[in-house]
């Protein structure tokens, strides 16, 4: 983007005999963002547009808005509406203050660009919900538990969202988060996996990693989601981020400390008859060496085992 920030900051300095504030030239580039073009044109649309129309005081033909009986108005009604206008807009504003627009602040929601990289790269640059790529749709990085819900600006509690996706989702905050934390916090006093008594090798909010008591290779380790879920097919978005941090943390560990590992197998088993015993989500991440075995063709076909070669 610096091909085209530079020479529209130079052309504002220019403009400006040689001078320029930033908030000058952060408008001249704001009016060059097509993203910002597109996103604000999805507000008037869905938004204040919808509002005038519904209340009979524009009407909307195709992607054209029209106030009704303008061509009625004379110079003196049109300085009445405007003034009007002007007189409520200064009083709101001068009771709202900085509050106004907090919410599209950086200190509202900033993530730096470091963990923005993180998140829109585990994206593939698409959005996570409807799969949109980056080139056609600026995306953002939304808090899926919102913050002003106790949400937190860990990686397990962050996607990658589309500006549409992600001004939808926050209309619909309120009613689709109300109560999750709580989840969170669900506990099964019998669950081996619920109050673990062993060594952790890794841990985040949502999730733990330790070894497996009955390792099918050495430093098999499991990965388990904190909240008492049974199956993999009952996690929640933010557990599965969580848990993929860890399986990419715990791979990146047994790498370095073994350099016999030479591939994994990652597995989780759902229901009694695919062999689940312990009835609390979890996920095995068996590390593989050369001649572990003596045939492991098939690999995770091997669960049938008259399956695994073919």
């Amino acid at each position: 983007m610096s091909h085209i920030y530079q020479p529209e900051m130079l052309m504002t300095i220019l403009d400006n005999k040689g001078k320029a504030t930033v908030e000058q030239i952060a408008q001249r580039l704001l009016s060059k963002d097509v993203s910002q073009i597109d996103y604000y044109g999805e507000r008037v649309k869905q938004m204040v547009g919808r509002v005038l129309v519904k209340n009979g005081i524009v009407g909307k033909n195709k992607e054209t808005f029209e106030l009704i009986g303008y061509e009625e108005l004379t110079d003196s009604d049109i300085s009445e509406i405007r003034e009007d206008c002007k007189v409520r807009l200064d009083a709101f504003l001068s009771k709202r203050g900085d509050s106004t627009f907090a919410h599209r602040t950086k200190s509202s929601g900033y993530i730096s660009g470091s963990i923005r990289y993180k998140i829109l790269s585990r994206a593939r640059n698409r959005c996570e919900l409807c799969g949109i790529s980056n080139e056609v749709k600026a995306l953002e990085v939304d808090h899926i538990q919102p913050r002003n819900k106790g949400g937190s600006d860990d990686e397990s509690n962050l996607q990658a969202l589309c500006y549409s996706c992600n001004a939808m989702k926050r209309d619909t905050d309120s009613t689709d988060f109300r109560g999750w934390l709580e989840e969170y916090s669900t506990r099964e006093a019998d669950c081996l996996f619920c109050d673990v008594d062993r060594q952790l090798v890794a841990e985040n909010e949502l999730a733990c990693a330790f070894e497996d008591k009955f390792p099918v290779t050495p430093r098999h380790t499991l990965i388990v989601p904190k909240r008492h879920v049974s199956e993999y097919f009952d996690l929640y978005q933010p557990e599965l981020n969580a848990i993929n941090q860890l399986i990419r943390e715990v791979r990146k560990q047994l790498l370095e400390d073994d350099p016999l590992i030479t591939g994994f197998n990652i597995g989780s088993n759902n229901g009694a008859s695919s062999g689940q015993t312990i009835f609390h989500c979890h996920i095995h991440l068996i590390p593989r060496r050369d001649g572990d075995t003596e045939s492991p063709r098939g690999g995770v076909r091997g669960v049938i085992s008259t399956k695994q070669s073919y």
